[in-house]
This record gives C-alpha cells, structure tokens and sequence, in this order.
C-alpha cells in the first residue's frame, strides 16, 4: 500500500489562482441567480395565463430546459449556438446563457406554483372591483405568492451556485477551472481538489444559513399571525 503524504504548502504561492477563479464563480452565480428570477416570473406568469401564444412557448421553454442537463446545456450553447447565429460565444457568456436559462426554467416553476396557491376567491374579488390582470397580479397575488415561495427559492438558488462550477468544462475560468489547470501543472490532484471543495462549501454554506435563518422566521411569522 502506497502512503500518501499529503502538502498543502506546495499551494501556497498559487492562492491568487485559487481566488481568481473564486471570484468568477462569484460573478457568474450573481449573474444567473439575479437573472433567473426576474426572467422566471415573467416565464412562471405565462404559464399561468389562459392565453395559449403565451402559454405554449412558456411551457416549451420550460420543458426543453428542465429536461435536458445544464451541463449539455452549457456545451450547446458554446459549440452548437454559434454556428446558429454565426458569432463566436465567450465562455463566460455561454455559461451564463446555460446555467441561467436553466434556471430560469425551474424558477418559473417556483412562480407558477406559488401563484396557484392563492385562494381563486381573491382573483374573483380583485375582477369584481375592476382590477385588472396585471394589476391583481402586482398588488394583490404576487407579494402573498413570494412569500411561499421564499424557501424553495433559497435552495434554487444554493443549486444554481453549485452549477457554475460545469463551466469548467468550456474553459471558464471558475474555481474548478484554475484547480484542473494547477492539477495538471503541480500532479497533486489530492490537495488541489480538496482545496477546491473547501472553498466551494466556504462560498454557498452561508446561502444554505441564509435558508434555514429563511425558514425559520416564516414559520415564527405564521405562527404570530395564527
């Protein structure tokens, strides 16, 4: 049996690597995270909608997304979609097209969901005074349904920043990017990787604190209004 010594020191003068790539990860999981929920609302409020020229597209775009993996996603829409529309893609701009489309699909699901939670009494009521959709929509449905939706936001949202890291595989230069490239470099895949981990789980555990501390305080709330 071959012992293994580990050497975290051998690392050390490569800690800007190690931060460069953390802060494109960074960047790219603000990017998607920020994007997807502005664009899943409007995709989550077309699927809601009666109107089938608004209904059927969303329902595609969802189906095509959620059912297919994002890191085929990514690859597509780095090596597939420029042959489409006839202009080389940056990486970065593929992964976030990839991963943010993606998302998008799931947390329109999120918004589909929580709107359908509201009681239909509160939309009769709304058309009774002469509300109109969008407005009933805004004012009345809309700060009710985020409210449930909150949770399953916060863990959409600790998946997306996990992601990021398949961007790797279009030479991105993320976390796990600069470790395959000082992993090629230095052969100590052991320490380099592990070192990647820890920073990964340094990155996205405050966001899952931030669903737990989420979760708690609503149900305290529910219980208050109870």
């Amino acid at each position: 049996m071959i012992e293994f010594e580990w050497n975290f020191g051998i690392l050390v003068p490569y800690w800007g690597n190690f931060l460069r790539g953390a802060i494109v990860t960074i960047e790219l999981s603000v990017i998607v995270i920020f994007a997807s929920l502005l664009g899943g609302i409007v995709v989550g409020m077309a699927r809601y909608s009666s109107n089938k020229w608004l209904n059927l597209p969303a329902t595609v775009f969802v189906e095509i997304f959620r059912n297919t993996p994002v890191f085929v996603q990514i690859v597509w829409f780095f090596y597939a979609f420029p042959v489409l529309i006839g202009v080389q893609m940056e990486g970065f701009v593929a992964a976030i097209l990839g991963v943010g489309l993606n998302m998008t699909a799931y947390t329109s699901e999120i918004y589909r969901a929580g709107i359908q939670s509201i009681h239909k009494g509160q939309w009769e009521a709304a058309k009774a005074v002469g509300m109109p959709y969008m407005r009933t929509m805004r004012r009345i449905i809309l700060p009710q349904a985020i409210r449930r939706m909150i949770p399953a936001f916060a863990n959409r949202i600790i998946e997306g920043a996990k992601a990021t890291a398949l961007a790797s595989a279009i030479a991105v230069g993320e976390l796990l990017h600069e470790g395959e490239l000082l992993a090629q470099a230095l052969y100590r895949p052991l320490e380099i990787y592990t070192v990647i981990a820890v920073l990964f789980f340094v990155l996205i555990y405050p966001l899952a604190l931030w669903s737990y501390w989420l979760e708690r305080r609503l149900r305290t709330d529910e219980k208050v209004t109870l």
